[in-house]
């Protein structure tokens, strides 16, 4: 073999080394970017998407085909499901006088229940407007036309001052959707945002795979299977306790007082707080009106100790850390 020939078969031999890479590169590139969706949890993408999609629909099944097209893994399914209907739909009360009905037997009942829900979803989808009840059956709908296991919960919810002390109630709807063998919490209501006289949009992932020692703060399901505690309150304790609306705080982290009823002839001009595994900078408090705040916050290790003056005839407080609402408590 002379050196030409030598030359050649080198020059060949990096020839076929170089596209090899050339072309390993491009399929990694192609899998990468054009691709992603066969990941899971690539949330930016997934509520990226989700904003290109129409505002309404006529029925679940057409959303259902956008999700199918979109997306491959069971979390991104329920992430684009839960990212729609609390970018798309809005809370009315107005809607429980929509769908009542009336029935003279359990058959006659079951009936009513599956056209009712048919109803209920359409109508959620067409009109952008619902209660808890189309928030909950519209998310259990679409999961169950992407074959992802869920049910609906039925049970109490703690969300303003009347309900604190009151009698357990069956005045909420959620979810649970399995994702891989492992079932989640959801609340697609309150992921929406708020109702105070009038609907306010504030989508947010709280209610999104809460997890089940944070959701129990506010929601009591009407089974105790439900809420995925190895040991849950009771439903007077649940009842009893204040409003704790600081995401991060436990019941466990409140040393006093523990009960969100308080009762003004049991303190002496002042009301003693002292909460563990918390440490704002800012305290203030209301009765109501005026938000006033404290001068004296005593630290003791991962503790923290404040008074409250007490205020005659006041019917609720509200604590707030760093300028924020974190407990509730009503006054008798």
């Amino acid at each position: 073999m002379n050196f030409h020939t030598f030359e050649f078969l080198e020059w060949f031999k990096n020839s076929l080394l170089q596209r090899r890479r050339e072309v390993f590169t491009f399929v990694l590139l192609f899998f990468l970017l054009i691709s992603p969706k066969i990941f899971s949890q690539d949330y930016e993408r997934v509520d990226a998407i989700l904003t290109m999609y129409p505002n309404t629909f006529d029925n679940a099944e057409k959303l259902s085909k956008f999700i199918a097209r979109d997306f491959d893994s069971e979390e991104d399914k329920v992430r684009a499901i839960y990212t729609w209907i609390i970018q798309n739909i809005a809370y009315d009360p107005d809607e429980y006088k929509k769908f009542d009905y009336t029935f003279t037997n359990y058959r006659e009942r079951n009936e009513k229940d599956e056209k009712l829900r048919a109803k209920i979803i359409e109508r959620t989808l067409q009109k952008g407007t619902a209660v808890c009840e189309g928030y909950a059956m519209l998310f259990e709908k679409l999961c169950e036309l992407q074959g992802i296991k869920n049910y609906l919960v039925r049970g109490d919810i703690k969300s303003n001052f009347q309900d604190i002390g009151r009698p357990f109630k069956r005045i909420h709807m959620w979810n649970v959707a399995t994702i891989d063998g492992k079932s989640y919490l959801f609340d697609p209501t309150w992921g929406a945002g708020k109702y105070n006289g009038k609907f306010i949009a504030e989508p947010t992932y709280f209610y999104y795979k809460t997890p089940p020692e944070l959701f129990i703060k506010t929601h009591y399901p009407d089974m105790a299977e439900d809420a995925f505690l190895a040991e849950i309150p009771s439903r007077e304790q649940f009842s009893q306790r204040p409003l704790i609306i600081e995401k991060n705080l436990m019941p466990k982290d409140i040393e006093s007082p523990t009960k969100g009823l308080l009762f003004e002839d049991e303190y002496f001009g002042e009301i003693l707080f002292s909460i563990e595994n918390i440490n704002p900078k800012k305290i203030s408090y209301s009765y109501g009106t005026d938000v006033i705040s404290l001068g004296i916050i005593e630290h003791e290790a991962n503790r923290i100790k404040f008074n409250v003056p007490l205020t005659i005839g006041a019917k609720t407080l509200l604590i707030y850390f760093d300028g924020k609402p974190a407990l509730g408590y009503k006054i008798n």
